[in-house]
């Protein structure tokens, strides 16, 4: 089984306020176990995890080995103060302080940083991104500072301005990479950096009543088109689901999101997607990972 390279063991899948009130007075072990076990129930072995604010991702690094589970985690994400992230980190303002939050994750453990380039997409709107993006430059010196002390950056990012920015930056892994066009995948399919496109979070959507299906199905639609661009163009692409995320279970978003890449690449040799699959696991194993 591949491993999952996006989830938030924070999180349900069915209620995050009430996911994250149970922790708000300390970590609640059970709920991390319950996750862990779910993944070990799947054969899934290697977990990277987007980070939180209450430290449960840093509890769940000293019990992840108990269910013989590879776990990583920025132990928190980073965002500029006034957009999106709040949700998972921890908030500056100036690149100081964004300097002073990237030792903080090395003082508490974390294998790399995770960083908050844009905003989501509006389900309940037009399907857009709810914010425009950090600045190039401000993109590109948060990148620079982490790499400067040895971590790999993870970056939160949808839009095709703010994704060709973030990899022609040197970031090392586009999670979500939602809107992209063609110029963007070919910057993308021309650096270093792996895509986690977390297409499950949208799929997963249709036919629950939460939002218009009509919205769901173009972007479900979009980003599918854009998975078959980036391989056809040797991107490097990646297995995650967003777990934790509403309707994307532990252990089986997994699966919905491998089943997604097999759906939409079913043209393609399915031993060689595999392959390269198992390449690119291979390759976020070895760069988000601390060092000594």
């Amino acid at each position: 089984m591949f491993g999952e390279c996006h989830a938030h063991l924070i999180m349900d899948a069915v209620n995050y306020k009430k996911a994250v009130q149970i922790h708000r007075n300390g970590v609640n072990e059970q709920a991390i176990r319950d996750k862990l076990e779910a993944y070990r129930k799947f054969g899934i072995s290697f977990v990277r995890d987007g980070g939180d604010a209450l430290g449960v991702s840093e509890r769940a690094v000293q019990l992840a080995p108990e269910y013989g589970i590879d776990y990583r985690t920025p132990i928190f994400a980073i965002h500029k103060n006034g957009h999106y992230g709040g949700i998972v980190g921890l908030g500056f303002d100036t690149m100081k302080e964004y300097h002073q939050l990237v030792l903080k994750v090395r003082e508490r453990g974390g294998d790399f940083i995770k960083i908050m380039i844009s905003g989501i997409m509006d389900f309940a709107g037009d399907g857009g991104v709810t914010e425009e993006p950090l600045s190039r430059e401000e993109i590109g010196e948060m990148i620079h500072i982490a790499h400067e002390e040895g971590f790999a950056v993870m970056a939160h990012v949808n839009g095709a301005r703010a994704v060709q920015d973030a990899v022609e930056q040197g970031v090392d892994s586009v999670e979500h990479g939602n809107f992209m066009d063609e110029e963007s995948l070919q910057a993308l399919a021309a650096s270093h950096a792996v895509w986690v496109p977390t297409i499950v979070t949208v799929s997963n959507l249709k036919g629950t009543g939460r939002f218009d299906d009509t919205v769901i199905c173009r972007l479900e639609r979009l980003q599918a088109a854009n998975i078959r661009r980036a391989y056809e163009l040797g991107a490097k692409l990646a297995l995650g689901s967003d777990a934790g995320a509403w309707h994307v279970e532990h252990g089986q978003g997994l699966i919905d999101e491998y089943n997604l890449f097999v759906a939409i690449l079913a043209d393609k040799d399915r031993t060689d997607m595999e392959e390269r699959l198992t390449e690119t696991e291979n390759l976020i194993c070895k760069l988000f990972k601390k060092t000594d």
